[in-house]
């Protein structure tokens, strides 16, 4: 085996800043990017340890790839390091989405720009459904799985059952499903083999026992609570009392912190409420201009949830008030930046202490098993919602014994959207292309039909 030394935090900042600039692909592929660099390569941690960080993360409401490298960093150079594991991860996707924003406001309905986005909305769809697949194969292990995650696609698809709820009860059917013995709820945790090797917690910097800044320390956990629910609710409380509940960025402030509470089981599944948040209750976007921003967010390195940032830009642009609509789409877009991430950091500091206590704790598992399934089935709404946005120019609501649907007007299909859809399906589930390459391809298709009057 080779040997290493434990890194001293600047060494783990270089570390942490390549992880930040390669981590592209969503979560899937930022985490498998984590394991290769912290767990094959570095031997910073092993298997076990790796997974139980993965296990909390998923937990929690947020992205959880950011998250787990906050834990990490934790582990490994106390709360400075868990700040600046996090800072790095996102910071790339920060500049990079800030940049392609305000090349969107400025041309994203002209010429080119706009035929790029129309082809990139293809290679999102296409990446979803993928993600629907994967995340269904890991989860689905059995009949209680299957039947959790088609449960949670009629209740938010058919019926509007909101996000929270169905991660909540999720939850509570794992938790009470392994506390009453039932086989389906006693497997294991659920992520699959994220390397080809397995390293041993023994075999690692870490090792197997924890460092003795993890220790639960309740006046350290309190005086951290503090600070980042400072960090955090100050500015929202200052935007309502300053400016009013009804201006954009109190109600950006206040959406995206609520979301940062109730938003459990990944990118995608935070994703779905914030497109149908975001789209149809405040009208910050268009349905395809969720896509749009979407495409952003996979094409450029960080969190998939940057495409928040995205959303609060536009939504500050359009109701800029006095103030000049980029340098309100700007703030807009920070603050929204702001209130996503600073909770992230809380819920590790305050929570990873007790959680190191609770490794291997099959109640725990099983509830995050049960959470996972019902994700699979909020994907699944999300690529439908999504399809019909870009196959079909029009949509209309059906009510009818409590079905609220949104149902394609059939006569407004878009033929060259739905022949991109079917080529990057074939490319990405037929071909195994990688996410990048699908949108460079689609976006360069779309601009390539654009120019022949086809889109």
């Amino acid at each position: 085996m080779q040997q290493h030394e434990y890194p001293t935090l600047a060494a783990a900042t270089r570390i942490w800043a390549r992880i930040g600039l390669l981590s592209f692909g969503g979560p899937a592929g930022q985490i498998a990017l984590m394991h290769r660099i912290l767990v094959e390569e570095q031997r910073w941690l092993g298997e076990k340890r790796f997974l139980h960080a993965l296990n909390y993360c998923m937990l929690l409401p947020g992205p959880e790839a950011m998250q787990l490298a906050v834990y990490i960093g934790w582990l490994m150079h106390r709360t400075l390091g868990g700040i600046i594991a996090g800072v790095l991860f996102v910071l790339p996707g920060v500049v990079a989405i800030m940049a392609l924003s305000w090349i969107y406001a400025l041309y994203g309905n002209v010429g080119p720009v706009e035929a790029l986005f129309f082809g990139l909305k293809a290679a999102v769809l296409a990446i979803v459904v993928q993600a629907v697949i994967r995340i269904g194969a890991r989860a689905l292990t059995n009949g209680a799985m299957v039947a959790i995650a088609a449960a949670s696609f009629v209740a938010i698809f058919g019926f509007a059952v909101p996000f929270p709820l169905i991660i909540l009860g999720a939850g509570l059917i794992g938790f009470f499903g392994a506390r009453a013995g039932l086989p389906a709820f006693q497997s294991g945790g659920g992520h699959g083999k994220l390397g080809a090797k397995m390293v041993d917690d023994a075999d690692t910097l870490l090792g197997e026992e924890s460092p003795e800044h993890t220790q639960v320390n309740r006046g350290w956990a309190f005086r951290i609570s503090a600070v980042f629910l400072v960090l955090w609710l100050a500015p929202v409380s200052m935007l309502f009392a300053g400016l009013g509940p009804a201006n954009v960025f109190a109600q950006i402030a206040g959406f995206f912190s609520v979301m940062a509470v109730v938003t459990f089981g990944g990118a995608y599944a935070v994703l779905a409420y914030v497109a149908q948040e975001a789209v149809q209750n405040y009208g910050w976007l268009a349905p395809g201009e969720m896509l749009d921003g979407l495409g952003m967010a996979e094409t450029t390195p960080g969190p998939l949830i940057m495409v928040t940032q995205f959303v609060g830009f536009m939504g500050a642009f359009r109701e800029a008030g006095s103030l000049p609509p980029l340098l309100a789409a700007m703030l807009g877009g920070l603050l929204t930046t702001w209130v996503t991430f600073t909770p992230c950091f809380l819920w590790i500091f305050l929570g990873a202490p007790f959680i190191e206590r609770l490794r291997g704790n099959a109640l725990l598992t099983a509830a995050l098993t049960a959470i996972t399934a019902a994700v699979v089935g909020v994907i699944l709404n999300l690529a439908v919602w999504f399809g019909l946005h870009v196959i079909f120019d029009e949509m209309r609501p059906l009510t009818a014994f409590g079905l609220k649907l949104d149902v394609p007007v059939w006569a407004t299909v878009n033929l060259a959207a739905a022949a991109m859809v079917l080529a990057a399906l074939v490319a990405v589930l037929r071909f195994g292309l990688g996410p990048v390459t699908v949108l460079v391809g689609s976006a360069l298709l779309g601009m390539a039909l654009s120019l022949i009057g086809l889109s």
